[in-house]
C-alpha cells in the first residue's frame, strides 16, 4: 500500500483539541409563523410551516442562504481538502459487475473508477466490446441516473429507466437491442415501477398519477399497474390492477416462463396480497391467492402450474412453500423449504433454489434443487455478506458477490452442478485489509434484549477513550444491516477512526418478531437499543462522549434525531440525513402514509399521537439546551422523505441550541433520496460529514 500522510492515526494527536477554536457561526433569520393543528383536542404549533413549500422563491432563498452558512464553515476546515483527496484516491478503481445474457449478448456494467455512473457494456460472440448504454451521457453533471433495466422475452428489445436529480419519478425509454436506437417515445411520469416484459412485444409497469401541486411533496397514494403495448401511445395504456382498489403500492412480474401474471398489493410496507393471473388462457380472471395484509408473501418461481412462494404466513424466519396454480390459497400450501432458526431469503439460478440465511447478520447459503432436496452448503470466501446466485434456469454459470467491512466487493463464478467457485473479479483498491479487524459483540439494551454490534478498527488500536467513532444504525422496516465495504468508511478507519454498525431492533436481521419489536409503540426500543451501543463504546473505552458521532439516513435520520433530542450528552457529533424528523405529518407527503406499519399516524388514536410527538425530533428540540454539533444532510429533490422534515429541524435547533456546538444543514442540489447519485457529488458529501465530525471532535489536523 502506497504511504499517504492521512494514514497518520488520529488518535496521536487529539491531544491539540484545547487549541481548537470552534469559530461562531451566524444562522440565516428563519421566520416564525403562527400555525397550529389540533389533534385529539390538543393544539400543536408548526412555526416552520412554510418550509414544506418547496416550490416557493421564500424557500429558495432560505436553502440558499442556509448552504452559504454551511459550506462557509466547511471550507474553513484545514483538512476537509485532503479527506476528499483521499477519498477519490480510493474510489478511483476499475468495478466491473457479474456478467448476463440477453440474445446475442453478455452484458456487464464498468465503472473506470471516477465515472459518476457506471457503463453498460456488451459482449458479442466473437468477443468484441462495445459501450451499450453510458448514464453520464443522460446529463452533464451525472445527476441522472439507471434505475431500472429489463430486456424482453428474446433479447431483442431493452426497456430502461431514468430519474433526473434523484427524484423517485422516472421515465421509461425503450430501445432496438440490436442497433441500440429508439423505439418510440418514452414513457413519462413513472414512480416505484417494475418492468416486466410479455414475450417483446410490451410490458407492464407501475406509477401514480401525477399529483396536484408539487410532485415533489404531494401525497401519491393510488398506484396503479398498467400495459404498454409497443406501438401504442401511452395514454393508451390499460389498467390491469388499481383502478377500483385503491393501494398504495402495487407491482407486476411476469415469470420467466411466460405462463403467468403475478400482481402484489399493499397499503404499507409491510403485509401484501398476492394474485395470480393465467397468461396462456387470455379470458381468465385475476385469480387472489392472499386477500389480506397480515404477511409478506412473493412467487419466486414456478414449475408448470406449480408454484414457489417465499412468505412469513406463520413462520415470522420466512420460508417456501409451493402450491398448484389452480387451488392457490394459504391452506393448500406445503413446505418445500420450512423455517429455520435465521431469516429465509432465496434466490434461482440455473435450476436450482440458494436459501440465503442471515445468522447474527452474516451470510450463510445452501443450495437444493426443486424437489426440496439439500444438494450442498456453498462454501464461502470467508465471514461477512454474500449476494447473488441468481439467474435464468437454463444459466451453467452463475456469479455471486462477497464483502464484508474491510474486504472490497469481490464476484465470484459458481458452477451449480460441481459447487465450485473462483474469482471472476477482485477489486484492486488502494486499502491494506489485513491492517483492520472487525468483532461481533452483543450488548444488553435497556429491557434486557441482546443486540449485536459489529465494531471495525485498525488492528492495534489503544482503548483509551480517545478514538474518533462513528456509530451507525437503522432500526426499521425490516431492513437488515450486514457487512459491506465502503470506501469513505475505509478512509475513516485509516486515520484511526473506528465504525460501528449497530443491528437494532425494527431491522430485519432476526425476522418478523425483531422487526415487531421496534415498530409503533414500540419504536422506543430502537432508540434504547442505540444508545445502549453508544453506551457499550463508552464503557469498554472504544470511545467517549466527546469522540462519538452518530449517524443513520432516512429512517436511520429519524433515529439520531430522536436519540440527540433524548440523549443530547451522549455524543459530540450528530449527523441525521435526509431523515423522518416531523412524526406528526410524515403521512401527509409523497407515499409517506405507506410507512404507517412501522411508525403508526398522528390520526390513528389520542395515544398514538401522543407517543409519536413524545419522540417527533421536531417536537422535542428544547430551548436551553447544549445539543451535540450537528451536521443536517438532505436534497432539494428528495421526494422520498421530503426535505421540509430536515429543514424543520435545523431551524428548531438553530434557534433553540446552547453552547458553541454548531447546527448547519447542507442541501445537496439537484439530488434525491441517495439512489443514483453521482459519485463525485458521493465523494464530496461524505469529505464534508467527515471533516466537519472530526474538527468538532476537536482534531485540528490529520
Amino acid at each position: 500500500m502506497k504511504t499517504f500522510p492521512m494514514s497518520i492515526a488520529l488518535f496521536a494527536i487529539v491531544g491539540l483539541n484545547a487549541q481548537n477554536k470552534i469559530p461562531s457561526v451566524i444562522y440565516p433569520e428563519t421566520k416564525k409563523e403562527k400555525v397550529t393543528d389540533t389533534y385529539f383536542d390538543v393544539p400543536v404549533s408548526d412555526p416552520y410551516r412554510w418550509l414544506e413549500d418547496d416550490r416557493s422563491e421564500e424557500t429558495g432563498k432560505w436553502v440558499k442562504a442556509q448552504n452559504e452558512v454551511t459550506f462557509n464553515f466547511l471550507n474553513a476546515i484545514p483538512f476537509r481538502d485532503q479527506i476528499k483527496k483521499r477519498m477519490e484516491q480510493l474510489w478511483n478503481y476499475e468495478r466491473i459487475s457479474a456478467p448476463f445474457k440477453e440474445g446475442k449478448f453478455v452484458y456487464f456494467f464498468k465503472n473506470n473508477g471516477l465515472q459518476n455512473q457506471s457503463v453498460l457494456y456488451r459482449r458479442d460472440a466473437n468477443g468484441k466490446e462495445q459501450i451499450f448504454l453510458d448514464p453520464n451521457t443522460f446529463a452533464n453533471d451525472g445527476t441522472s441516473s439507471l434505475t431500472k433495466l429489463e430486456f424482453s422475452k428474446d433479447g431483442s428489445r431493452v426497456a430502461y429507466a431514468v430519474s433526473d436529480a434523484g427524484s423517485d419519478w422516472n421515465k421509461i425509454e425503450i430501445l432496438d437491442a440490436e442497433s441500440g436506437k429508439p423505439i418510440e417515445q418514452p414513457l413519462l411520469n413513472i414512480k416505484f415501477s417494475e418492468i416486466a416484459w410479455l414475450g417483446n412485444d410490451g410490458f407492464f409497469y407501475s406509477s401514480y398519477e401525477k399529483p396536484e401541486g408539487s410532485e415533489l411533496s404531494a401525497k401519491t397514494d393510488q398506484h396503479k399497474l398498467y400495459y404498454h403495448k409497443l406501438g401504442t401511445s401511452q395514454k393508451e395504456d390499460k389498467v390491469i390492477f388499481g383502478q377500483n382498489q385503491k393501494r398504495r403500492y402495487v407491482s407486476g412480474a411476469v415469470t420467466e416462463d411466460q405462463n403467468y401474471l403475478v400482481i402484489t398489493a399493499a397499503n404499507s410496507t409491510t403485509g401484501n396480497e398476492l394474485y395470480i393471473k393465467d397468461l396462456k388462457n387470455p379470458n381468465s380472471s385475476l385469480e387472489v391467492i392472499v386477500d389480506n395484509f397480515n404477511s409478506n408473501n412473493y412467487i419466486i418461481d414456478n414449475l408448470g402450474s406449480k408454484l414457489y412462494i417465499v412468505t412469513n404466513l406463520n413462520a415470522p424466519n420466512q420460508k417456501i412453500v409451493t402450491v398448484d396454480a389452480k387451488n392457490p390459497k394459504p391452506e393448500n400450501w406445503k413446505d418445500f423449504i420450512p423455517q429455520s432458526d435465521y431469516v429465509l431469503t432465496p434466490s434461482i439460478g440455473g435450476g436450482y433454489v440458494f436459501a440465503h440465511y442471515m445468522k447474527d447478520a452474516i451470510s450463510q447459503v445452501k443450495q437444493y434443487d426443486y424437489n426440496g432436496k439439500l444438494i450442498r452448503e456453498i462454501q464461502l470466501p470467508g465471514v461477512g455478506s454474500a449476494g447473488g446466485f441468481g439467474g435464468k434456469k437454463t444459466e451453467k454459470e452463475l456469479y455471486f458477490s462477497f464483502s464484508n467491512y474491510v474486504t472490497p466487493g469481490t464476484i465470484y463464478s459458481f458452477d451449480p452442478k460441481t459447487g465450485t467457485s473462483k474469482e471472476y473479479q477482485k477489486p484492486k483498491v488502494d486499502f491494506d485489509s489485513k491492517a483492520y479487524e472487525s468483532k461481533q459483540v452483543f450488548f444488553t439494551s435497556k429491557d434486557g434484549t441482546k443486540v449485536p454490534m459489529i465494531i471495525t478498527y485498525k488492528k492495534g488500536i489503544k482503548l483509551d477513550g480517545k478514538n474518533p467513532t462513528l456509530l451507525y444504525g437503522y432500526g426499521g422496516f425490516n431492513i437488515s444491516l450486514t457487512p459491506s465495504f465502503s470506501i469513505p468508511n475505509a478512509v475513516w478507519m485509516e486515520n484511526g477512526g473506528i465504525y460501528a454498525v449497530v443491528n437494532l431492533r425494527g431491522g430485519g436481521e432476526y425476522g418478523k418478531k425483531w422487526h415487531d419489536a421496534g415498530i409503533q409503540m414500540k419504536k422506543q426500543n430502537v432508540f434504547d437499543d442505540f444508545i445502549a451501543a453508544g453506551e457499550y463504546l463508552i464503557t469498554e473505552k472504544y470511545t467517549s462522549s466527546d469522540y462519538l458521532a452518530i449517524r443513520g439516513g432516512s429512517n436511520g435520520g429519524l433515529l439520531v434525531g430522536a436519540v440527540m433530542t433524548q440523549r443530547p450528552d451522549l455524543a459530540k457529533v450528530a449527523l441525521p440525513a435526509v431523515g423522518v424528523l416531523d412524526m406528526l405529518r410524515y403521512h401527509t407527503f409523497t407515499a409517506g402514509a405507506g410507512w404507517a406499519y412501522d411508525y403508526g399516524t398522528a390520526n390513528d388514536s389520542k395515544e398514538m399521537f401522543e407517543y409519536l410527538k413524545n419522540y417527533s425530533p421536531v417536537h422535542n428540540v428544547k430551548k436551553g439546551v447544549q445539543y451535540p454539533a450537528t451536521l443536517v444532510t438532505t436534497a432539494d429533490h428528495d421526494d422520498r422523505v421530503v426535505p421540509a422534515h430536515s429543514f424543520k429541524f435545523a431551524a428548531e435547533l438553530q434557534d433553540k441550541q446552547a453552547g458553541e456546538n454548531p447546527v448547519l444543514i447542507r442541501i445537496d442540489v439537484n439530488a434525491g433520496h441517495g439512489a443514483g447519485k453521482p459519485i463525485s457529488k458521493t465523494i464530496e458529501e461524505n469529505a464534508d460529514i467527515q471533516a466537519f465530525t472530526l474538527f468538532n471532535m476537536g482534531i485540528i489536523k490529520i
